[in-house]
């Protein structure tokens, strides 16, 4: 049974939704709960059926939001690096944090270490689409800096994850640029465009609507243009489903509207929502870690441990290393 060890004292509101969410999950899923944190406020929110099925790592020692990434190096008491560590002695096959994702992907790329022939690791998201299928946009925020070579290895991760779990049998490419044409993007890209012409699914450049409408499986950039880029979708999804409910409240018409079309507003929160996702894989590193959002409701934590056990059962590191392989020879 996969085992998940989850950061239960991580997250903007300590443990209540982290132990919540491992209940739900528990619910649908068979798997080894590992809840690491402080043993009384965990137990508290255990509910007596479950006590038996999720297992407490004691520790008091928490990475806080306004820590420095690095002082979780330091700090071995700490919950994420008990989490982290558990993967690394082979206690825990993987690990879901909502806490501090700087100290959470500096433990893991220090302490677990990179996969066979990857550079720089990246974290992954997935993107809603209007033809209903998620893109896979990489790097969001593991590397600020990035090198023409770095933006190849992401491609070919990012297909691995798009056909081990999305299951996209030949994964289409794209590479973040401000126009299609091979002429534009800075040094960085138009280099990593060479790299990667001949590459299979690689469709060239494309523009920021494109990650939305569906042209492509996988969208490669580097960790600050892909953070801007998922920031900014957050909030624009937040400012409209605001609009929406603002102009809806301000007219019964629009309100006799909107009881009609219920059905639909629920299915466009869904595609919006981060917490139908859960969290964002750190992809490259010698285990399985999942980055969650600091607000992750008891939903958000359910689908994280989700991804965590459905990328453990994929295989896609071992997909990875295989695939690099190839193409250096």
């Amino acid at each position: 049974m996969v085992k998940i060890a989850i950061d239960a004292m991580g997250g903007d509101f300590g443990p209540e939704p982290i132990v919540r969410g491992c209940i739900l999950a528990l619910k649908k899923r068979r798997f080894q709960a590992i809840l690491i944190g402080r043993k009384n406020e965990i137990l508290s929110l255990i509910p007596k059926g479950y006590r038996d099925k999720i297992s407490i790592v004691e520790t008091d020692d928490v990475i806080s939001m306004h820590d420095n990434a690095t002082d979780a190096l330091k700090r071995k008491d700490s919950s994420i690096y008990k989490a982290i560590d558990m993967v690394k002695n082979g206690e825990a096959d993987g690990v879901v944090s909502a806490g501090h994702s700087g100290a959470s992907m500096t433990l893991a790329t220090l302490r677990l270490g990179r996969l066979k022939h990857v550079l720089r690791p990246a974290l992954i998201t997935l993107m809603p689409t209007k033809n209903g299928r998620r893109s896979i946009l990489l790097d969001v925020g593991a590397n600020v800096d990035s090198k023409p070579e770095h933006l190849l290895q992401f491609a070919v991760m990012g297909g691995c994850y798009a056909e081990d779990l999305l299951k996209v049998v030949t994964p289409s490419i794209g590479l973040l640029a401000n126009g299609e044409e091979k002429s534009k993007g800075n040094e960085v890209t138009k280099d990593a465009n060479l790299l990667l012409k001949n590459y299979k699914g690689f469709k060239g450049n494309i523009e920021g609507n494109d990650i939305f409408n569906g042209t492509c499986d996988v969208i490669v950039c580097d960790g600050f243009v892909g953070n801007v880029v998922l920031k900014t979708s957050e909030g624009v999804a937040s400012t409209i489903t605001f609009l929406i409910k603002d102009y809806i409240r301000k007219s019964p018409v629009a309100i006799t509207g909107a009881l009609l079309m219920r059905k639909v507003f629920k299915l466009l929160k869904k595609e919006i929502d981060y917490a139908e996702v859960g969290g964002a894989p750190l992809i490259g590193i010698k285990g399985c870690v999942i980055v969650g959002h600091g607000k992750s409701n008891p939903k958000a934590i359910k689908n994280a441990i989700f991804q965590a056990i459905n990328y453990v059962d994929t295989g896609v590191n071992e997909h990875i290393e295989n695939r690099l392989e190839a193409l250096k020879g």
